[in-house]
């Protein structure tokens, strides 16, 4: 859902940020809070509690007819047709090349409905490129002005929101949701997925109820501690359990080999895939470039875009960095020559005109207990 407001776009919750301190910044076209508290208080709540994001802005776009599961076999990477009714899949779509339009969830509604998440600023090119991509019994429609979505996130997240709910949430698991939910009162689809590494559900509804709802979730969470979060924690969040954001870790020059999802790209399944050709050469021969975690040695934080070097020469750069606050260490995700991947190889990252060493290390770097 949203709002065009000069050249920002604006969710339907964002008159509720000043209530709750919210500082807003330029993301993508969207007016969207960075931090309500402070960024490493919302983080560590999201670690500890449970944080509530406001994603209204990720877009939705639904797939119906006969042919549906036929067309998505051909748009996307992964194999649809291992999904049942009332599950998700993470998947990619991709160019010729193998590089990425976007990555997203498929969900299955039922054998001939399928709802698409898909990433806010790629809303209308992925929209294009599926209705270019469309044959057979299928039909197209970008709903992304009927929903609104909200992320409650982190080890009370189900605590929480079952005291605002009949249905029973622990029959809901990991990448599962069930639709026609009543939440405080509002009817709406609850899917055990997210973004921060973390336990939670994401709560799909019509405008006017995701602001209502926004208001319960704090309210009824506010003595567990729950915390209206920005994007500055979902950010460091999503980094920190290496959760792979478009635009860094993959884009149309990065593939998702090179970024380590292999589990997304199913070369075996009988459909052709746009991409599909390309991907298998790539596992074939080899990825050229990896993607590495990698921990600073020397003082500095590195930064998206920041060149790595190793013997002298360039090697790659930076795809996302970061002081980890729940690491207290100074960590990034690199894209390098795959010849300089292997664990414990000594690079340098160039920080303002400096080249400070790192050595490459284990991912994720966080990975919650079970």
């Amino acid at each position: 859902m949203s709002e065009v407001t000069g050249q920002l776009q604006r969710t339907p919750l964002f008159e509720a940020y000043s209530k709750y301190g919210g500082k807003t910044i330029d993301f993508g076209g969207w007016e969207l809070p960075v931090q309500f508290s402070s960024i490493k208080g919302e983080h560590e709540a999201v670690r500890t509690k449970a944080g509530l994001f406001d994603v209204s802005h990720m877009g939705e776009i639904m797939v119906t007819g006969s042919g549906s599961l036929e067309f998505l076999q051909h748009l996307v990477t992964n194999d649809v047709s291992k999904i049942k009714d009332g599950q998700a899949q993470y998947s990619a779509m991709c160019y010729e090349n193998g590089g990425v339009v976007d990555d997203l969830l498929v969900y299955k509604i039922s054998d001939d409905r399928y709802m698409l998440v898909v990433n806010a600023s790629n809303i209308e090119k992925d929209f294009q490129w599926m209705q270019d991509a469309a044959f057979g019994d299928v039909q197209l429609d970008n709903q992304s002005d009927q929903f609104g979505l909200l992320a409650l996130q982190g080890p009370l997240a189900e605590t929480v929101l079952q005291r605002l709910t009949e249905e029973d949430l622990s029959e809901i698991k990991a990448f599962r949701f069930k639709t026609d939910v009543s939440v405080g009162g509002y009817p709406v689809i609850v899917s055990r997925t997210g973004y921060t590494g973390e336990d939670g559900f994401e709560i799909y509804a019509n405008p006017e109820a995701t602001v209502a709802l926004w208001d319960k979730i704090l309210s009824e969470g506010e003595k567990d501690g729950v915390l209206p979060c920005g994007l500055g924690a979902r950010d460091t969040l999503r980094f920190e359990a290496c959760l792979a954001l478009y635009g860094q870790e993959l884009s149309k020059d990065i593939t998702p080999l090179e970024a380590g999802l292999n589990f997304v790209v199913k070369l075996k399944k009988e459909s052709d895939f746009t991409g599909k050709e390309a991907l298998a050469a790539q596992k074939e021969n080899g990825v050229p470039r990896k993607l590495v975690g990698i921990e600073m040695i020397d003082k500095g934080i590195p930064r998206h875009g920041y060149p790595v070097y190793a013997d002298g020469k360039l090697i790659g750069e930076v795809t996302s960095g970061t002081q980890s606050p729940t690491l207290k260490k100074n960590i990034g995700l690199v894209l390098v020559s795959t010849d300089f991947a292997e664990l414990g190889t000594e690079v340098e990252i160039e920080i303002r005109n400096k080249r400070l060493k790192a050595k490459t290390v284990e991912t994720p770097f966080y990975k919650r207990a079970k």
